[in-house]
Formats: C-alpha cells, sequence, structure tokens
C-alpha cells in the first residue's frame, strides 16, 4: 500500500508531464485522482486543487490537531487520510 505522500507525489509528477491530465485534475479532481490512483475517495471528502503561478502561492495547513471524536472514528474506519 502506498502512502498519502507517494500518491500525492504521483498526482503532482503527472500533472508536471501531461498538460490534459493537469486540466482535468483543476476541472474534476475527485473523479481525476480516483481514476489515476485507481481508489475510491468518499462523497464525505472534498478535494480542491490550486495552481499556485508568480503571483500567487498557496499553502496547505495540515488539519486541526484537536480533532472530533466522530473524526478519530472515521480515521479508525479508514475513511479519512488526513491525520
Amino acid at each position: 500500500m502506498r502512502s498519502g505522500d507517494e500518491m500525492l507525489q504521483q498526482i503532482v509528477d503527472r500533472s508536471a508531464l501531461d498538460t490534459d491530465f493537469r486540466q482535468r485534475l483543476l476541472a474534476d479532481p475527485k473523479t481525476t485522482i480516483s481514476g489515476e490512483l485507481g481508489i475510491t475517495i468518499p462523497d464525505s471528502m472534498n478535494i480542491r486543487v490550486h495552481e499556485s503561478d508568480m503571483r500567487t502561492v498557496h499553502l496547505a495547513l495540515p488539519p486541526d490537531p484537536n480533532i472530533t471524536e466522530e473524526q478519530l472514528e472515521a480515521i479508525s474506519a479508514g475513511l479519512c487520510c488526513c491525520w
């Protein structure tokens, strides 16, 4: 099983080489990522892809470390990969 970092790197690498893939990723990230990685992404998970340029840089903060009981249950059930 690949780690989240490895899967992310695969997506970033492909988007750098394949313009069509990059456009699909920006337009419909969930479907594009699911197809590329061969995984199912739960309906409850949102994915937003932002494209940095020379004037705008996007910074993604990790999830708040103070997770709720519901989030903890989702993690233990394998429904979330972010904590």
